[in-house]
């Protein structure tokens, strides 16, 4: 489930909801709904967070369990 890797990646790289904001331009409020599961990232949010993390889209979609970007 998203809700779950988003939040093993929050927790893997040590960031916070306010350091995530802080450093995306996401709000704090998305970010919790992204946590809960109430709420799934749109495209350009997706692409944010590939970019922060540097994992794959894919990774994200749960379409692998590689977190790598394959270029």
């Amino acid at each position: 489930m998203f809700k779950d890797l988003f939040i093993q990646l929050l927790q893997n790289n040590n960031v916070t909801a306010y350091k995530l904001s802080k450093d995306t331009g996401i709000t704090e409020g998305l970010i919790s709904q992204w946590k809960s599961g109430r709420q799934l990232p749109k495209y350009d949010s997706l692409k944010i967070l590939c970019d922060y993390f540097n994992v794959s889209a894919d990774y994200l979609l749960e379409r692998t369990d590689n977190p790598e970007i394959n270029r």
